[in-house]
């Protein structure tokens, strides 16, 4: 697949923009294509996934402290 690329401030002229709409309906209808070194994750491994976001610095700092107890208890 070509690279597109994207000049700001050109502006499309009519064939060129007919051209695109028809490559990006092309592209939607392809099958997806997954690499194989990197599988598809099972409903156990997303349901592992939590957000990193926090309320407060405090939690934040308490999460992380977290996190290296668990790095260390693992490399023993």
């Amino acid at each position: 697949m070509a690279i597109v690329k994207y000049t700001a401030g050109i502006e499309l002229t009519p064939e060129k923009e007919a051209e695109m709409r028809a490559r990006i309906r092309a592209a939607a209808q392809r099958p997806y294509s997954y690499d194989p070194d990197c599988p598809l994750l099972t409903e156990k491994q997303l349901s592992e996934f939590c957000p990193v976001n926090f309320d407060s610095m405090e939690e934040r700092a308490q999460a992380m402290k977290q996190g290296a107890a668990i790095l260390e208890a693992a490399s023993i």
